[in-house]
């Protein structure tokens, strides 16, 4: 994060919100997943993936340009894609748009960067 927002004394969630927030986000997990013998969206295989990550015409279109620009394996795809779900979630969204995509790649970019 650049320094002024990490200065910026903006209000920000508190705890208990987000605390709130990822609860609920757990919950929507679970149910969803629970008649495959999955508790999180971390553990979909591909097939899970292709029923419950749908992206949009605009998420297919930021996903190819990614994918062309930066060569992603078909792990890291999935891995996008599971990510994007559970900022879905977290939104309280049922469908992944492609804001939800974009800060996925932004977050798998910052995983890459040299230590």
């Amino acid at each position: 994060m650049p320094h002024k927002d990490l200065a910026d004394p903006v209000d920000a969630e508190s705890s208990a919100t987000i605390r709130a927030r990822v609860e609920t986000a757990r919950t929507i997990q679970r149910k969803r997943l629970a008649p495959y013998g999955l508790h999180a969206n971390a553990a979909m295989a591909a097939r899970h993936i292709r029923k419950f990550c749908p992206v949009d015409e605009q998420g297919h279109k930021l996903l190819e340009m990614v994918t062309d620009k930066l060569g992603l394996s078909a792990r890291s795809y999935s891995r996008i894609l599971k990510v994007a779900r559970t900022i879905a979630d977290l939104a309280g969204e049922e469908n992944i748009r492609q804001p939800h995509l974009a800060e996925a790649i932004q977050y798998r970019g910052l995983d890459r960067r040299p230590q």
